[in-house]
């Protein structure tokens, strides 16, 4: 088996792996809805809307599910201390979530406009909202987090709701629903035809060039006026270690230091800016298949950039640096880990598996004589 530093970083790349495998596909459900009641116009385009992911969208909540898992398993603390500081921000996204098995199913039940035009919005919010607050709360890692431990390690969260809408928090919001939105949008371009498809196509278009101005801005703003944390102690990272043994600096010039002592780290935000500008041209040039690899792409580097530059920092405090958990400190034992890492070995591929046989069946276009061929059979 593999020694505990080892397993320590091992994991911290899987758990980031897992955020990729949601983001990639729930991130399109949840894009798709947010666009789904500006570009369908009739009741037949936004159920052909709905029912392009339809076959799919539980189960890329299986992502999500198993990332929230690992987390629990992995970073025990890094989840008590998250789920518990940043309370009512997970109830937001669990509410905001609560919207879409509800939406698909009761939607179509009654013929009425306004009682689908509720729904329509409902499930608006259910892809939009959570998109957005992923967003908010990774702009939050980069400012810290207002928490702090004690001597028996029990965390003390001293913010608020609010609190946690810094304007930078918002501009990754925007970063992140803009990113989203764009793989819905093109996700919808390669699922749909006619008016829909041409809607989407414009949507895509617009959202990846408010991905591209908003990363850049954040960007900046992270450059110019955010000053992130450095480990200045040294640490034996193959034991096992107290949190609060550590010493931290606030010395680290927008979260910059990585990208100068590891230079292929730099990969990460150009594979963002890459893949947004594949996104906008395929968009542009109506290439439905040229605009999803784009928006992919810039999903993996937006990812990868904010984790690369974290490293090692997996939720930092503003109020005791030295409080701030990394990899190194805020995991599981060793064994744990150990088993964990073969369980993982196990079920990710086999997930992997089922969903890519899933939309390998479950493939084509879909149009409103689609819809209207099956009028009880879909959402």
């Amino acid at each position: 088996m593999f020694d505990y530093e080892t397993l320590k970083v091992m994991w911290w790349v899987l758990i980031g792996v897992l955020l990729i495998g949601f983001a990639l596909t729930d991130g399109f459900d949840m894009g798709a809805m947010a666009l789904m009641p500006f570009v369908g116009r009739t009741d037949n385009e936004r159920r052909v809307a709905i029912n392009t992911i339809a076959p799919h969208w539980d189960g890329n909540q299986v992502w999500f599910i198993t990332a929230g898992g690992a987390l629990f398993a992995a970073w025990p603390m890094v989840y008590a201390v998250a789920f518990s500081g940043l309370y009512w921000a997970m109830l937001l996204v669990l509410f905001a979530l609560f919207c879409r098995p509800v939406g698909f199913d009761y939607r179509s039940k009654l013929e009425n406009k306004t009682w689908r035009t509720a729904w329509d919005w409902a499930l608006f919010v259910g892809g939009a909202a959570p998109a957005l607050l992923f967003g908010v709360a990774f702009g939050n890692l980069f400012l810290g987090v207002p928490f702090h431990l004690d001597e028996f390690m029990r965390s003390s969260y001293e913010g608020s709701f609010f609190g946690l809408l810094h304007p930078f928090a918002l501009l990754a919001g925007v970063v992140s629903l803009s990113m989203l939105s764009a793989h819905g949008g093109a996700w919808l371009m390669l699922r749909t035809d006619a008016q829909l498809h041409a809607r989407s196509r414009i949507a895509t278009r617009l959202c990846a060039l408010i991905y591209l101005i908003a990363f850049a801005g954040a960007g900046v703003w992270l450059v110019s006026s955010i000053t992130g944390l450095s480990l200045v102690s040294s640490l034996d990272t193959n034991a096992a270690l107290n949190p609060l043994s550590k010493q931290v600096l606030a010395d680290n010039h927008g979260w910059l230091a990585n990208y100068s002592a590891y230079p292929l780290t730099r990969i990460a935000p150009i594979l963002g800016l890459a893949g947004g500008l594949l996104a906008l041209l395929g968009a542009q040039i109506n290439r439905a298949g040229l605009a999803f690899l784009g928006s992919s792409l810039a999903i993996v580097g937006t990812i990868c950039t904010a984790g690369f530059a974290l490293f090692p920092f997996v939720f930092p405090s503003s109020l005791d640096l030295a409080s701030s958990l990394t990899l190194w400190d805020a995991v599981s034992s060793h064994k744990t880990l150990g088993i964990l890492f073969v369980v993982a070995c196990v079920f990710v591929p086999l997930i992997l598996g089922y969903t890519l046989w899933c939309y390998t069946r479950m493939w084509g276009r879909l149009g409103d004589k689609h819809i209207e061929a099956n009028p009880h059979g879909l959402y």
